[in-house]
Parts: structure tokens; C-alpha cells; sequence
């Protein structure tokens, strides 16, 4: 099975339409879109992006390719606002992707799961935000039950963990042939990264590893197949490395911290030799 996947396209109609014109080339079977999908809250309304333009042109390629159309999966990220969920649920309706947010879809023998929310970080927006395992937060990041939110949440946000989110969306079931799509990347790996070298605040040296504890507590003891991140744009560049390796489990960070669009492609009968393509 061919697998491509990217993250963090942030409303970029560059990204995306090269997007569209590399899964026409290179016909996967399956597309994963690991969230901050959406263009900045405050630069465009999103209901316009996701149906005038992302529902348009998925449904074109979808058109397109016939039968050949692949599984399209995805998340949203912290930079999408809550209230954006609604209509990629909807959207979802008429086949064009399917979203996983705390949810399991099989396909072809492979169970694809899905998870967007991060740890604390300093910005305001929060909801995509959870505490990680427990309630302490980095110097300089504002508290998931601070902030704002676009919409009301269903959980207890003082006290709600990506810890024990991760223990209901897989349960007991085997996920040694899984493959999960994070937004959040695990913590100290190469891909958590960011360019925090030398800042303090209040005289403490922040934590140049950004990751979520949780999720590679996760990785750590259920070893699933693969897991899918993206998050932190610069990690890439920072460490050399777009993959890292957890016992067992091959782990990609699809994002990139310039104009091009990065593409990770997954043969899963051998995840060893996984590329990251740029287009400009």
C-alpha cells in the first residue's frame, strides 16, 4: 500500500493544488492530512476555504480518477478552529474523505486512527489544546483551560489528558498493523524540535523538545505500525530527520517550515525507505 501524507498546509492554495496534481501522478491508495489545514482564523472565513475551494477540489479529483480515487483521511490541528469540525464531518458524507479525529477506520487490511489534540503551547487559540498526563504546563505556554475556544467543549477542560484520550480511542485492540495520525509529534525524538536554543523566560531555559509525553508513552508500549506527525515546522530542518524510530514503530513528520509542499510516501511493505518529496 502507497501512502502519502503531509500536514501543516495552513490554507496555502499553492500547497494544496500541488498537492492534487501529486496524488493525480502518483496514485496512492491512501492520503493523510495531519492538520492545521485551514488558513489563519483571522485572514479568511473557513467556511468559504472548505467548501468553495477544499470540498470543490476534492470532489474534482475524486471525479477525476474514478476508481482509482483514494481513502483520504484527516485531522484538524491547533491552528483550525473547533467550530470548523462540523463541516469536515459533514463533507465526510459524501465520500470525499473520511474524518478520523478520536475515531478507527479499516481499510485494506490497515486500521487508520486519528488524534489532533497538542499539548499546552503559548498560543491563545484552545481547542485543540489538553493538558499531556498531567497539569503542568512549559514556561511560556497558556493553559488549555485559559485561552479561548471557537466552541464549547464536551470534556472537563482543568482536568482532561491526551493520556487518557489515548487509552479510550484504542482500547485493548492490537495496533501492531496500525497506523495512527497524531497532530502533536512524541516528545524528545527528532521530531519535536523547535528552535528554542538559548530563550528563557523568567530565567528558566525552555525545553527545546516541543512533543507530547503522552503519545510517546503510546508509541512506546502499544507499538503500532506507523504514526503520522506534524506540529512543529522547523523540526525537520533543526535535527536532518523527517523519520525516527520507537522500538518498533516508524514515525514521519509531514511538515515543513518553508513555501513547499512536503510529501511523505509510505510504501508500507517497506516503511525503511520512506521519502520526503518537496515542490515548490
Amino acid at each position: 500500500m502507497i501512502i502519502l501524507f503531509t500536514s501543516d498546509l495552513h490554507g496555502k492554495i499553492q500547497r494544496y493544488n500541488e498537492l492534487f496534481r501529486q496524488v493525480e501522478n502518483i496514485r496512492p491508495d491512501v492520503v493523510l492530512l495531519g492538520g492545521d489545514l485551514l488558513p489563519h482564523v483571522r485572514k479568511i472565513d473557513f467556511h468559504e476555504f472548505v467548501e468553495d475551494f477544499l470540498i470543490k477540489n476534492f470532489d474534482s479529483l475524486r471525479s477525476g480518477m474514478k476508481d482509482e480515487y483514494p481513502f483520504v483521511g484527516l485531522i484538524l490541528g491547533n491552528d483550525d478552529p473547533g467550530i470548523a469540525e462540523s463541516i469536515f464531518i459533514d463533507a465526510q458524507k459524501s465520500g470525499i474523505w473520511t474524518y478520523l479525529h478520536m475515531k478507527m477506520v479499516h481499510f485494506k487490511g490497515i486500521d487508520f486512527y486519528g488524534y489532533s489534540f497538542v499539548p499546552p503551547t503559548p498560543f491563545l487559540l484552545k481547542d485543540w489544546e489538553k493538558y499531556d498526563v498531567s497539569r503542568y504546563v512549559d514556561p511560556g505556554c497558556v493553559p488549555p483551560d485559559e485561552g479561548f475556544r471557537t466552541k464549547e467543549p464536551d470534556y472537563d477542560t482543568e482536568f482532561a489528558t491526551i493520556a487518557d484520550d489515548l487509552e479510550r480511542l484504542s482500547g485493548h485492540a492490537d495496533v501492531s498493523q496500525a497506523v495512527f495520525l497524531f497532530h502533536s509529534p512524541p516528545y524528545q525524538t527528532k521530531l519535536d524540535r523547535a528552535a528554542f536554543d538559548g530563550k528563557m523566560i523568567d530565567h528558566i531555559p525552555l525545553d527545546v523538545h516541543v512533543g507530547s509525553i503522552a503519545i510517546r508513552r503510546f508509541i512506546e508500549s502499544r507499538q503500532p505500525f506507523l504514526t503520522l506527525h506534524g506540529h512543529i515546522h522547523e523540526s525537520t530542518f533543526l535535527t536532518g530527520h523527517f523519520s525516527d524510530k520507537l522500538g518498533k514503530t516508524w514515525m514521519f513528520n509531514g511538515a515543513n517550515h518553508t513555501h513547499e509542499l512536503p510529501l511523505i510516501v509510505i510504501d508500507t511493505d517497506s516503511p525503511e525507505n520512506t521519502k520526503r518529496l518537496l515542490y515548490p
